[in-house]
């Protein structure tokens, strides 16, 4: 297959070795004041430390981050959003821990339930949304466990949709940072995770007062969102997300004896690898590129665009200048949008491919036919 070649200009990123995602550790405290813990960079997933990760353990509210996710997964099939009427079953109100106060066989919003859950993670407003969206909560828990599959949660079984106490309920610290990522793709989770405290008016004008229960959003640099636990059983848990820069960790600590320890581990995590690691993003999906050209087409080219963003996580002492090679294939009509036209391979200054990324067409092109032929026969005439 014919190919053009086009070398553009070096990149500045770090690099570490072949495809860049090489699993890295920062030091630990001797001895762990919790029972698990694991964090990764979010971008490229790469773990950068563990302890305990995959140990099954109770982690009481954290389990709302699945709750959570299956709820902006249903805003974006469009079962709900925002202004949806949620009617408050008794069941739900009548849920303790911490809540939202709910009223009973009142209408609720649901972005106004949803802030709830992440802001002061409550537990009355999870079995609303959790019965609208399913019918019961029995319903939904089994579409949490099928969602903790399909994200390859090994370590993970839900019981109920709040994190209450329940028999044989678990998840891993890994699987609490698995689920924490793919909730922090929907971008309305940080406009309610950011919020520090907000005044929840039921039907009535009754006013509940909620304030975050994660900490971090206010007094650590960097921090947007998160989600606390805890019970006697399960101790004080957080998973939380920071980001400075392009670069942005995802920790979670699960079994400190306290709020106080959990908060001061997970700030530790951050501080630990924004010290020594960064994340550059080498190739952005909203660059613009140049139309591709098109052989046998109704038009002469076609528009373009990378698939996807491509991230190097590497330690900071180790930057390198990374070369990014264009390779544009001959396409031929008819071209479909989503069709792969090219690619862009990524090399260090050794020859090694940090990575690759495909080159996509953004639009249809359609074959010429006989008709078109003549057409622009006469027209060049």
């Amino acid at each position: 297959m014919k190919k053009l070649h086009i070398i553009l200009a070096a990149v500045l990123c770090a690099f570490t070795g072949a495809a860049s995602l090489c699993a890295v550790t920062v030091a630990s405290a001797e001895t762990p004041l919790y029972k698990a813990a694991f964090m990764i960079d979010a971008a490229t997933g790469t773990p950068v430390y563990e302890y305990n990760a995959d140990e099954r353990l109770p982690i009481a509210s954290m389990v709302k981050i699945m709750t959570l996710l299956l709820c902006f997964e249903e805003a974006d099939r469009g079962g709900i959003n925002p202004d949806s009427d949620i009617t408050v079953s008794a069941n739900a109100a009548s849920m303790g821990g911490s809540q939202a106060f709910l009223d009973a066989n009142c209408s609720y919003k649901a972005g106004e339930l949803i802030k709830s859950i992440v802001v002061a993670s409550a537990n009355d407003s999870c079995v609303a949304m959790a019965e609208h969206i399913c019918g019961s909560v029995e319903s939904f828990t089994e579409r949490m466990n099928k969602r903790a599959g399909e994200l390859g949660m090994s370590n993970t079984y839900f019981v109920n949709c709040t994190g209450l106490p329940a028999p044989n309920q678990y998840c891993s610290a890994r699987d609490a940072v698995i689920m924490m990522r793919e909730l922090i793709k929907h971008e309305r989770f940080f406009e309610y995770a950011g919020v520090w405290m907000f005044d929840f008016v039921h039907p009535s004008g009754r006013i509940t007062t909620l304030t975050n229960t994660n900490k971090l959003v206010r007094f650590y640099e960097g921090c947007d969102g998160g989600k606390t636990g805890f019970t006697n059983e399960a101790l004080s848990c957080l998973t939380a997300t920071a980001k400075r820069g392009q670069t942005r960790f995802i920790a979670a600590v699960v079994g400190a004896p306290d709020s106080k320890t959990r908060n001061a581990e997970v700030s530790r995590l951050f501080n630990e690898g924004f010290g020594k690691y960064s994340t550059e993003k080498v190739i952005d999906s909203a660059e613009p590129l140049d139309p591709v050209p098109v052989n046998g087409g109704k038009s002469d080219s076609v528009r373009v665009a990378f698939k996807n963003d491509f991230c190097l996580f590497t330690e900071k002492s180790a930057r390198q200048e990374i070369t990014r090679n264009i390779e544009i294939f001959d396409v031929k009509a008819p071209v479909r949008a989503g069709d792969t036209v090219g690619r862009a391979i990524l090399t260090a200054p050794d020859g090694s491919v940090a990575g690759e990324v495909e080159i996509v067409a953004t639009e249809n092109v359609g074959a010429m036919n006989y008709g078109d032929i003549v057409n622009d026969f006469i027209s060049e005439w």
